[in-house]
């Protein structure tokens, strides 16, 4: 599997839009500074009282698709 590192940092109104598909993927930036595109629907997995903050990892297929989000810290 291949991973990037990520920093995410949304609010629960975010959130909540993502959640209702008014996005169908997030971009952000990974900790080394590129730009990283994966299915919004991923932050369910992740998504707290506050929105979804921290650095996580983001594995993918050798195809490059998205396969899981993992929490490496949390603010």
């Amino acid at each position: 599997m291949l991973s990037i590192d990520v920093i995410i940092h949304l609010r629960v109104n975010e959130c909540i839009a993502h959640y209702e598909g008014q996005y169908d993927n997030v971009r952000t930036r990974s900790v080394d500074g590129r730009w990283v595109v994966f299915p919004a629907q991923a932050l369910r997995r992740v998504v707290g009282e506050e929105g979804v903050h921290g650095i996580f990892r983001l594995t993918f297929t050798e195809q490059g698709r998205f396969h899981d989000i993992v929490p490496l810290n949390r603010r």
